[in-house]
């Protein structure tokens, strides 16, 4: 075997099903070894798509996704993804091409230094120089990739180390990641800390989203009654029907739910960290923050945490809620008089019937078309902030959504891998149609996929949250809005079913329909964006 063929050997040691990439000349080996392997490349139309699709599959597993590409421009276009799983920490792995090592014949040709490119993205960039040092390298990739905290991992693979000759087939065992417990010192300090608080309120951000942290969330909730609130990427956590959510800190100030923070005494926060945007900025007169995580809080002038439980999350909230006491001096009345207000305010023309369709009533209608455990996958516009504020989500990982690096052109991909992983469950993709025009040349993917997928387009025909921004920074309107093609007919040419509203009550059978059909479906759906402003002057009296 050569180098090329013990990598492939290597990645299903691993346990990898799906590979994501779009190959070239320097990878021919690897891709000929993928030909003759269990696993399945799925081809995509850009790199970063590509990259985006595993990077998902490490969110929604917590296994490595892994994305394949040639050398210079393929391996650039991984570099927005990269970023994307690195600040998200979904376990991702990166395989790029290279011209020969040892000898070229064509110069400097489409060579840049990518282990160097994507050492500041990544949590590790290596270049293989020896076919023998291919198992180990992968088994370190696939450790570091999964390990607290999770993120992306870079490959490079020379197109004459892919093709040298390999006698020693030795692959490295797979060890499962261990996660330090905390303290027991901490621990009960902790303890100490929440019963003494008289206002305490709990928030849950991004690296709770694990199935035994839920668990051991809810457990905690449920024996102390204390109120959360989640952050964006914290959405689905615990089931948020329930009546000690409070709701998602959309923004970062002024929202209603920000008079809740305010009457907290000690913030309890599991597992938001600062690459999430802050669901609020701490100041030396504000509530205390307990700070629970897998590693230690960074410092920042919005977070500055003194008292700290570090180590794994779902067992530092199982001691804490075994040796907790639910003490009587606990006050949440303050906090569900808030509740109330935001419960009432979002219900504001939630049922408008206008057209275009208001944002309110457009998060309203996939909410009531989406099963319980269905997944809906945001882009980044301005969207994205009115479903994190007004979408109930029922389940964990049931709302991706990227409140990290916030790129746009990741909702596709996402929804597509969802739908790849789960093919019996429904799924809807949530774009903008800024958004939209960076990866939809991926409607091709999921049709050739033949993925169960709908597409809901928020079309305004501009960059509706900058325009929002500059709004409110009382600047004049430029340079945010360009044209877009017939959503419908561009659909049908990639062969999916293309539909566009005419009227904002056609828009939930539409949907439903979409996704009890099956297929691939675009709903073009005009959307009136005066509302982001009219919400702003609201906070702002």
């Amino acid at each position: 075997m050569n180098a090329a063929d013990l990598l492939v050997k290597a990645l299903e040691h691993e346990g990898v099903k799906y590979v994501f990439g779009v190959p070239g000349e320097e990878n021919l080996d690897v891709l000929e070894a993928l030909r003759r392997s269990n696993i399945r490349l799925i081809v995509t139309r850009h790199e970063q798509a590509a990259g985006f699709m595993a990077a998902t599959h490490g969110r929604l597993t917590g296994k490595t996704g892994v994305c394949l590409s040639t050398l210079g421009p393929g391996a650039t276009n991984l570099v927005t993804a990269a970023a994307y799983a690195q600040l998200g920490a979904m376990p991702m792995l990166m395989i790029t091409g290279q011209k020969p090592i040892m000898t070229s014949k064509q110069g400097r040709f489409q060579i840049i230094d990518v282990v160097e490119l994507m050492q500041p993205v990544t949590k590790t960039a290596y270049q293989i120089v020896h076919g023998h040092s291919v198992a180990p390298r992968v088994r370190e990739a696939f450790r570091l990739a999964e390990e607290e905290r999770p993120g992306a991992v870079h490959l490079e693979l020379p197109e004459d180390i892919a093709q040298q000759k390999i006698t020693d087939e030795l692959l490295y065992p797979r060890e499962p990641i261990r996660r330090p417990a905390a303290e027991e010192k901490a621990v009960l300090h902790a303890i100490q800390r929440i019963e003494g608080a008289k206002r305490p309120l709990v928030l849950i951000g991004a690296g709770a989203n694990r199935t035994m942290t839920s668990k051991m969330l809810q457990s905690f909730v449920d024996k102390t009654g204390i109120p959360f609130f989640t952050t964006q990427m914290g959405k689905g956590v615990l089931d948020e029907r329930q009546d000690l959510f409070l709701g998602t800190a959309a923004l970062s100030e002024k929202d209603h739910l920000h008079h809740a923070i305010a009457d907290a005494d000690l913030i309890i926060n599991v597992g938001h960290d600062v690459v999430e945007k802050p669901p609020f900025f701490m100041k030396p007169s504000g509530p205390d923050v307990l700070h629970i995580n897998y590693s230690a809080a960074s410092v920042d002038r919005v977070y500055f945490p003194a008292t700290q439980v570090v180590g794994d999350v779902a067992n530092a909230i199982w001691q804490i809620t075994e040796r907790i006491t639910k003490q009587a001096h606990w006050e949440s009345d303050c906090f569900l008089k808030t509740k109330r207000t935001l419960t009432s305010k979002m219900l504001q023309k939630s049922d408008d019937a206008a057209f275009p369709i208001k944002p309110q009533r457009l998060v309203r209608d996939v909410r009531a078309a989406v099963p319980d455990d269905g997944i809906i996958a945001l882009d980044n516009g301005m969207y994205k902030i009115w479903f994190a504020r007004n979408y109930p989500a029922y389940a964990p990982n049931t709302v991706l959504l990227d409140n990290a690096l916030a790129t746009m052109g990741a909702g596709l991909p996402s929804a597509m891998m969802a739908a790849l992983l789960y093919p019996e469950r429904k799924v809807v993709a949530i774009c903008g149609d800024g958004g939209f025009m960076m990866c939809s040349q991926e409607l091709e993917t999921a049709t050739r996929l033949g993925l169960n997928l709908t597409i809901v387009i928020i079309r305004d025909d501009g960059f509706g949250m900058i325009k929002w921004k500059q709004e409110a920074m009382k600047l004049p309107s430029f340079g945010l809005d360009f044209g877009n093609p017939d959503f419908v007919l561009l659909a049908q040419a990639f062969g999916a079913r293309g539909t566009r509203i005419e009227r904002t009550e056609d828009f939930s059978p539409l949907l439903k329909r979409a996704i009890a059909d099956g297929g691939v479906h675009v709903i073009d759906v005009p959307v009136d964006y005066n509302e982001n402003y009219l919400f702003t002057r609201e906070l702002e009296s």
